[in-house]
């Protein structure tokens, strides 16, 4: 695609969560800092929310990834599951192996055996749940008895959720009050100011490969920042259409144009985001359409 043509290794922006592309924002740095001092703490809950596009999920694995050999972690990216399924999937992280057609009791005793094997090895273990907002209020509450597993000094798991805002609301309905009060740590995840959004695609840039000068412009920035309101997700969408536009022209900088272009033809980018201006200039949908296939078939 365009790689080559701006002397790239790889695609810069795509929406996949890539620790190699971590950017150490005062939000996202300060996020990781409370996971860590954190876990290292042995604290039974920590919360961290954010709204959509905001990288949760790239943080959420920044974090297991940068947690050292005393710590053995368990994911589970889709935590919409009733209580017998989410032990489940619990136990299956953890490698333990279960009998089919296992009873609630001896899969309980399964899984705290095992904490407590890993315990004896000097393991903690943290189990991180993303999309936490989704989980039914049973869940909740079974993973609030989790918690209640400890040794004499320290909790046999530790919990992890990463949601949506829709997640604290849930955490204050009184049938799980008790879940919200053991939750010591949490972080709420905001979107990149202008400047940090600048920082922020030079960083992708040269994790990618650029090694050139401003590939988008100022201007460009500017409109980036408009569009997408600071999101990263957002900002990925459409600084990867502005590459693909200015590379449709032949060129070698991404301009506001393009931006605005690329904007008008994202949905989230409009028409919350991107100002009557922008709506006015560059090219239409039509041409932003026709501008992104000449891209991909050059």
């Amino acid at each position: 695609m365009y790689t080559a043509h701006f002397g790239l290794r790889e695609a810069p922006f795509g929406i996949t969560p890539d620790t190699s592309f971590f950017f150490g924002s005062p939000h996202s740095q300060e996020a990781l800092n409370t996971l860590l001092v954190a876990a290292r703490g042995g604290e039974g809950f920590i919360k961290i929310t954010g709204e959509v596009g905001t990288g949760k999920t790239l943080l959420c694995r920044k974090f297991m990834a940068t947690l050292g050999q005393d710590f053995v972690t368990a994911y589970i990216p889709n935590p919409y599951l009733e209580p017998r399924t989410l032990m489940l999937a619990l136990a299956d992280e953890l490698e333990v192996h279960l009998e089919r057609d296992v009873d609630q009791h001896r899969m309980l005793k399964a899984i705290t055996d095992r904490l407590l094997q890993l315990a004896g090895q000097g393991k903690h273990v943290i189990l991180c749940l993303d999309e936490a907002q989704a989980m039914p209020v049973e869940s909740l509450e079974a993973l609030r008895l989790l918690t209640n597993l400890e040794t004499e000094k320290r909790k046999l798991l530790q919990i992890v959720l990463f949601g949506q805002p829709e997640l604290n609301r849930k955490l204050e309905l009184q049938s799980i009050r008790q879940l919200a009060q053991r939750i010591t740590f949490h972080y709420h995840l905001g979107p990149l100011s202008r400047d940090d959004l600048d920082y922020y695609v030079a960083h992708r840039l040269r994790v990618a490969g650029w090694s050139g000068a401003r590939l988008f412009t100022q201007g460009a920035i500017g409109r980036l920042y408009r569009s997408s309101g600071g999101v990263p997700r957002l900002a990925n969408i459409l600084a990867h259409k502005a590459l693909m536009l200015s590379y449709g022209e032949g060129r070698h900088q991404v301009a506001g144009a393009h931006v605005t272009a690329a904007a008008r033809d994202t949905l989230a980018a409009s028409p919350r985001r991107v100002r009557p201006w922008m709506a006015a200039a560059g090219a239409g949908a039509t041409c932003v359409a026709a501008g992104l296939a000449w891209a991909l078939l050059r």
